[in-house]
């Protein structure tokens, strides 16, 4: 998947963190479309004349590290499966380039709006003896406190994250995921899929959006923790997984 990504990369003006200060996004719609290769290198280069790209100590190619945690019985999980618009994720994530590491916390409310909250934390081997900020942390912004969690799956991946010309947007492509679950000990990766997902205030006109469609780059729910966690745990529920399973099989075997 990387092959021939860094040059499309190039191909599209910088942006620096600074500058992106002013859409930070935490209370946002976010809308995600699944690509196969051949439609992200199609993608990357439309949208040139359009957006930023992030850019960061001269590397527009992110990687990160992402533990997500659950309740022994995956309440979180079979809460996503069974459709439920109101739902909450915990996860631990590591920007890999600078080492910078986040207690995240998102809900999804049932007008799908997505609110992250997020504090900093030393690693995730510490978590669990920085009681001082996690508790009240996880008190005022989680369902859950930090005795009735633990982590269930990782993932690494990398990323691109562009911003359009007028600022109002982000979009994020990960691609080169793979997946370990910590229950199971199950493996698996997806080297031919790439995840596009808009993050928006709001509405807002996207002209990422027809370019998109031009590109028949079908919208589809994809959550990393649940998608990842049914490809390496059998003993999951995932019937209402089934179709999107079938979609990146076909998409990892063409």
């Amino acid at each position: 998947m990387n092959s021939g990504i860094a040059e499309k990369a190039q191909l599209l003006p910088p942006i620096t963190l600074e500058e992106m200060s002013c859409i930070k996004l935490m209370n946002r719609t976010d809308t995600k479309f699944v690509a196969t290769a051949a439609q992200l290198h199609a993608f990357l280069l439309a949208v040139q004349g359009k957006y930023f790209i992030q850019e960061i100590n001269g590397n527009r190619i992110a990687s990160y590290h992402t533990t997500y945690f659950d309740t022994e019985d995956y309440q979180m999980y079979h809460m996503h499966h069974a459709g439920r618009k109101v739902r909450e994720k915990i996860r631990v994530r590591t920007y890999l380039d600078n080492g910078d590491t986040f207690l995240e916390v998102k809900n999804k409310n049932n007008h799908c709006r997505t609110k992250k909250k997020r504090i900093p934390i030393s690693s995730l081997d510490t978590l669990h003896n920085e009681h001082e900020a996690i508790i009240p942390f996880l008190e005022k912004v989680a369902w859950y406190k930090i005795d009735e969690i633990n982590p269930v799956i990782e993932n690494w991946f990398n990323r691109i994250t562009l911003v359009n010309y007028g600022k109002t947007e982000r979009l994020t492509i990960d691609f080169n995921l793979r997946f370990h679950h910590l229950k199971s000990d199950g493996h698996d990766r997806l080297q031919k899929v790439a995840i596009i997902e808009l993050k928006r205030d709001g509405n807002v006109p996207s002209p990422a959006v027809d370019i998109l469609r031009d590109l028949r780059i079908m919208r589809s729910g994809f959550s990393k923790y649940c998608i990842g966690s049914a490809l390496t745990n059998k003993n999951l529920k995932r019937n209402n997984f089934k179709e999107r399973l079938i979609m990146i099989n076909k998409m990892e075997n063409k």
